[in-house]
């Protein structure tokens, strides 16, 4: 009798936490198709309607595209993306190549500066450029064309800001090499351009192909640069602000985020199915590949580094400086006047401590999310169905422009009948937006994360009769910590420096301080909006330095079995 007792409390226990998992996995499912998939399908289902709220069908398309005006915003981004990922992915190709494969001096050096725009606003590069450039610009006389409103300061802007993305995934792609098919080619005598063709590309071909992939999706979507220099020059991202904020046509609106929806979702899928094809570039006896000296190969790359870095730094400084210039160009004295962000039109100390505020909630409700979620999708076996299509929602936010995602969320969170209408205009909905805008990097770090995780030890847990959640808090957690953390100021940063997609849905009490840089810059105030995207930017690097502290401090004491 008492064996049967404890049979049917084991078995109860079973049933209870199979339960539990169940409704974890389903409880992530519904919040991405409520926070993910419900507003792009109702901000679909508005573009076939007419401001009365009838159907029309494709009424909408017909009249964007009889409109030439309208139209030639593709084309407009679709050259854009091109210039820019062409430049991009060239340079960072060669920065890649000089990082992993030379014996230059400073490598250390050259990929932190490398890695600067990454902390910043988009719209920072794009202040920058106007004071470099612009009609009053110190390097005016050297611009090749007559305005750098346009197409020229937008790419020159995107590249900037852009770089740092392609560079990482290549400097991967590089660093993942067999030193004997080179040892080959060099017993046999192979000349040295044979061997770049051959070897080389052949096996960094794959991080090539997503690097474009990436950076086109980037910046074709991208709304800030374009915002702020793009003058005359539409795009597609500008296009959707000008109709909802400057028009309140909210259908065109709607028309013009499907239309720049289809080619972030091309781009998307023909991604990964390049991924699908990708095989392993080393063996269980690759001999990792170790830089050759040569002097003059590494001083050409060298000088090259020099070159890029230079850049960076040129337009990072010229946008710290002209912050605390007083009246440019007029009066060069420096001072803080430009900080006064309570004196100046469309911004507000304010809107930094709010940006701060929503950050943080993304970063901690985001991490905590992110992690469980991904746990889930991997290490439990209930609901397979259910777990196979939260694996596909996580990787969609990737494919969807900012932009496009909050103005989805207008029409989907403000209609008054959703229950859940009483987010909109609160911090609830900036943070929520945030983390859905940035869910699927953070899915793939926590997933390949847990993946490097034998699954013996949920078994044994298992078998033991231990719950999981206390093997994902006594196991898998402290040894995914490294990722968390990283998640953790992944989030953080990117909350601080985002616009696009919170653009549409703050208020007057939950303003931030990336929208505050739009404003000040359209009402004139450059040198404080300015002033603005550096603070954001100072931010972003402290966060860094933060996160970087307490894990080294966190990791020594928990992660010292990692060491030798």
């Amino acid at each position: 009798m008492s064996a049967t007792l404890t049979l049917s409390a084991n078995k109860r226990g079973f049933d209870s936490e199979t339960w539990l998992q169940r409704f974890i996995v389903a409880a992530g499912l519904l919040f991405l198709l409520l926070a993910l998939l419900a507003p792009l399908l109702t901000m679909l289902v508005k573009s076939l309607q007419n401001g009365a709220g009838e159907f029309i069908g494709l009424s909408n398309f017909v009249d964007y595209f009889g409109n030439p005006a309208l139209t030639r915003s593709i084309l407009n981004s679709l050259n854009i993306a091109f210039w820019t990922t062409l430049i991009v992915v060239s340079t960072a190709f060669v920065f890649a190549y000089a990082l992993t494969r030379s014996g230059m001096v400073a490598k250390k050096g050259f990929r932190l500066l490398s890695m600067l725009p990454l902390f910043a606003p988009s719209l920072l590069p794009a202040l920058s450029m106007i004071y470099l450039f612009g009609n009053q610009g110190i390097l005016k006389d050297w611009l090749p064309v007559d305005s750098i409103y346009g197409p020229v300061g937008i790419v020159m802007g995107l590249s900037f800001w852009a770089f740092p993305h392609a560079l990482m995934i290549l400097i991967t792609a590089f660093s993942n090499s067999d030193a004997r098919l080179y040892e080959a080619a060099k017993s046999m005598k192979t000349p040295p351009w044979r061997v770049f063709l051959t070897v080389t590309l052949p096996s960094v071909r794959y991080g090539l192909i997503n690097t474009i992939f990436v950076i086109f999706t980037l910046t074709i979507t991208d709304f800030g640069v374009a915002k702020v220099i793009g003058g005359q020059y539409n795009v597609l991202a500008t296009d959707i602000y000008k109709q909802v904020v400057g028009q309140q046509n909210f259908q065109m609106g709607a028309v013009v985020s499907v239309i720049l929806l289809l080619p972030a979702l091309i781009s998307f899928v023909v991604e990964r199915r390049v991924q699908r094809h990708q095989s392993a570039q080393l063996s269980s006896r690759a001999v990792p590949m170790q830089p050759q000296k040569s002097p003059l190969r590494d001083a050409l790359l060298a000088l090259f580094c020099t070159l890029i870095c230079g850049f960076l730094l040129l337009v990072i400084g010229m946008a710290v400086y002209a912050s605390f210039i007083t009246f440019w160009p007029y009066n060069m004295a420096l001072s803080f006047n430009n900080y006064r962000f309570d004196m100046m039109d469309g911004g507000g100390w304010a809107s930094y401590f709010n940006s701060l505020q929503m950050s943080a909630w993304t970063a901690v409700i985001g991490t905590a999310v992110v992690f469980l979620v991904a746990y889930m999708s991997e290490k439990i076996k209930p609901m397979p169905t259910a777990r196979k299509l939260l694996q596909l929602l996580a990787m969609l936010p990737m494919a969807v422009p900012g932009i496009v995602l909050g103005l989805a969320y207008i029409f989907f969170f403000n209609h008054p009948q959703n229950p859940l209408n009483g987010i909109y205009g609160t911090m609830t909905i900036l943070v929520l937006n945030t983390l859905v805008h940035f869910y699927t990097v953070c899915h793939l770090t926590a997933v390949t994360s847990l993946k490097q995780i034998d699954g013996e030890f949920e078994a044994v847990s298992a078998s033991l009769k231990v719950p999981f959640y206390t093997t994902l808090r006594r196991v898998t957690l402290p040894l995914a910590l490294p990722s968390v953390l990283d998640i953790s100021v992944y989030l953080f940063v990117n909350a601080m420096t985002t616009v696009s997609a919170v653009v549409f849905l703050y208020s007057a009490e939950t303003t931030l301080a990336s929208v505050a840089v739009m404003h000040m810059d359209e009402a004139g105030d450059i040198a404080p909006a300015a002033a603005m995207a550096v603070l954001l930017m100072l931010t972003s690097l402290v966060a860094k330095g933060l996160h970087w502290l307490i894990s080294h401090q966190i990791l020594q004491r928990t992660q010292r079995w990692r060491q030798r």
